[in-house]
């Protein structure tokens, strides 16, 4: 039994997500893409990259990954950024323990699963009380139905491009193969999204997508952001 969580009404209807409902009371909420920014961990462009308002941020708990948090970012400079701001840890194959203790140290209020996590771990974190996001690496092709047991404990999918690391690797893959997608759970677009794709994005229109990934496109260096790249890119998505 999936937790209920008082945001995600809105978020869902934001996406303009088929049969979404808003909470009582809430104001309507135009459709759009949701907008996460993943792999922050540099605490002078954190402030900045939150003035712009995204949906969700991201940051990236798996030791291997250039984004690194590690003991870079303080926990406090997380739990102050704004309470309209989703906080999304990203892991790779973490224990469900570790998970939660990151949870709590940086005031988390979901996750990313990037790995090899089992459908049981994600009905863990879930009943934990914590938004689920699970990654599949795409790459010639998609099998839908190997997704099907996560269904009834994630809050969204994420689909990337398939490379040599997890996640980061900088590049798009083909957005039609997911044409055919017809499971209940809304996803995120990542891999390489940039600026140049900003117009395409904001015309696209495949079931089930709520949001889109962006990372390294708009970096200075790794984990680095660069505010005024990614205001750009989210006026271009509003409108």
């Amino acid at each position: 039994m999936k937790t209920p969580r008082p945001n995600l009404p809105a978020l869902a209807l934001a996406a303009g997500v088929p049969g979404a409902t808003a909470p009582e009371p809430a104001a309507a909420v135009p459709a759009r893409l949701l907008v996460k920014v993943c792999g922050m961990r540099d605490a002078a462009a954190l402030a900045a990259i939150a003035a712009l308002g995204p949906d969700f941020l991201g940051f990236i708990f798996a030791p291997k990954s250039p984004r690194f948090v590690g003991d870079v970012l303080a926990p406090e400079l997380v739990r102050a950024l704004p309470p309209t701001i989703w906080k999304v840890g990203v892991f790779v194959n973490e224990t469900t323990e570790n998970i939660l203790a990151m949870a709590h140290r940086f005031g988390l209020a979901a996750v990313q699963l990037h790995g090899k996590e089992t459908p049981a771990q994600c009905e863990e974190l879930n009943e934990a009380g914590l938004l689920v996001m699970k990654a599949f690496s795409v790459g010639e092709a998609v099998d839908f139905n190997a997704l099907l047991p996560y269904v009834p404990y994630c809050d969204f999918f994420l689909f990337d491009t398939k490379g040599a690391a997890p996640g980061g690797n900088g590049a798009i893959f083909d957005w039609s193969l997911l044409s055919a997608y017809n499971l209940p759970v809304p996803y995120f677009l990542a891999g390489g999204l940039g600026l140049e794709h900003a117009a395409e994005l904001a015309a696209l229109h495949l079931p089930g997508l709520a949001g889109v990934d962006l990372n390294s496109s708009f970096e200075t260096a790794p984990g680095v952001k660069d505010a005024g790249r990614l205001g750009e890119m989210l006026k271009a998505l509003k409108k």
